[in-house]
């Protein structure tokens, strides 16, 4: 099965409905297909909604599970950071990916804004101020413990 092609399918069609941009992802678990996906920013006017972190989303709800470990994904464009994080949170291992950053610079979609900021060379776009100590933030791990403790491995505790 062609995983990039149904990626590609997807994004057209996203495209089409006027979704998002030129961008798709397919998740796969085990050879079987989870969820093959668009970008949907412009149909959600959500900044967030990039194609693998709607693949991310689906598959989770899917799956009902926030462990997609023995999943892989297949994007259209090389993921930005903010999917990177979410496919790290979610353990997807293994990302195959078309197109490069380089290319999708070159038709308006560049994020090497966050990826300086990332990596240290460009600290200007956003201040980032830590607060110090507040007993009410420092009180909510304990709360989290006792509500949740039955369900931190689903949730990613570890």
């Amino acid at each position: 099965m062609n995983y990039m092609k149904m990626a590609a399918d997807a994004t057209v069609a996203g495209m089409e409905k006027k979704f998002g941009g030129p961008f798709g992802a397919t998740l796969v678990r085990n050879g079987e297909v989870i969820v093959s996906v668009s970008n949907t920013m412009m149909k959600d006017t959500d900044p967030s909604a990039h194609a693998e972190m709607v693949a991310v989303r689906e598959a989770c709800k899917k799956l009902n599970t926030m462990d997609l470990s023995d999943c892989e994904i297949y994007a259209t464009c090389e993921p930005c950071p903010m999917c990177v994080g979410a496919i790290l949170w979610v353990g997807i291992k293994t990302v195959y990916y078309s197109n490069t950053r380089e290319d999708a610079a070159k038709h308006g979609f560049s994020d090497m804004h966050l990826r300086n900021y990332l990596n240290g060379t460009d600290q200007s776009p956003l201040a980032m101020i830590h607060t110090g100590p507040c007993p009410e933030c420092d009180s909510l791990w304990g709360t989290f413990d006792k509500i949740m403790a039955e369900d931190v491995e689903k949730v990613g505790g570890k």
